[in-house]
């Protein structure tokens, strides 16, 4: 499996080896370019001294976290609020899955399952469930009983397989937003 979400090659390994980073590059996965949002986990990582889990960040003082996400460049366009929101998906993956944000899919048997998993995750509504069953059915292989009915009939990052896709997404996306408004 390969991850082309960003153009960072370090940035998508860690998305690819980490289930952790993963999840905070969906939570950040809105209002902002997909590169931009995939590429902040790697970003926060580095800004914590290279230090990615969902134990460290819970536990980081609220005002640093949101320095943190602040510092120029800005890892999101609204850094307090996606502190926050990242601070607390953080908590809730310690609080319910003891840190491990793999143990969200891992032994889920019908996608029902987890997509209400998935939507009780802060900021995590349909849409993002959706998105999230998505990319983890076709680039981890994540497919529990009945996951189809719950994949994205949008274009996606669903769809993204090469490093050039990336860019092929926002010409679907304008072009299916544009069909979308008549």
């Amino acid at each position: 499996m390969a991850i082309y979400f960003t153009a960072l090659d370090e940035a998508n390994t860690l998305l690819e080896d980490d289930a952790y980073a993963l999840v905070v590059g969906l939570a950040l996965y809105q209002q902002i370019p997909t590169e931009k949002a995939f590429a902040g986990p790697y970003v926060l990582k580095e800004r914590l001294g290279g230090t990615l889990d969902a134990a460290t960040v819970a536990g980081t003082d609220p005002e640093v976290l949101e320095a943190v996400f602040r510092e120029v460049p800005a890892i999101h366009r609204f850094p307090a609020n996606m502190a926050k929101r990242t601070q607390a998906v953080s908590q809730h993956i310690v609080d319910e899955y003891d840190g491990d944000a793999s143990a969200i899919w891992s032994d889920v048997k019908t996608a029902d399952e987890l997509v209400a998993r998935l939507q009780a995750i802060p900021g995590f509504g349909e849409y993002k469930a959706r998105l999230t069953l998505g990319v983890l059915a076709k680039q981890y292989g994540v497919k529990p009983r009945g996951f189809t009915k719950y994949l994205p009939d949008w274009p996606s990052i669903v769809d993204i397989k090469k490093p050039e896709d990336l860019a092929e997404l926002k010409v679907r996306k304008k072009a299916w937003k544009a069909a979308k408004q008549g």
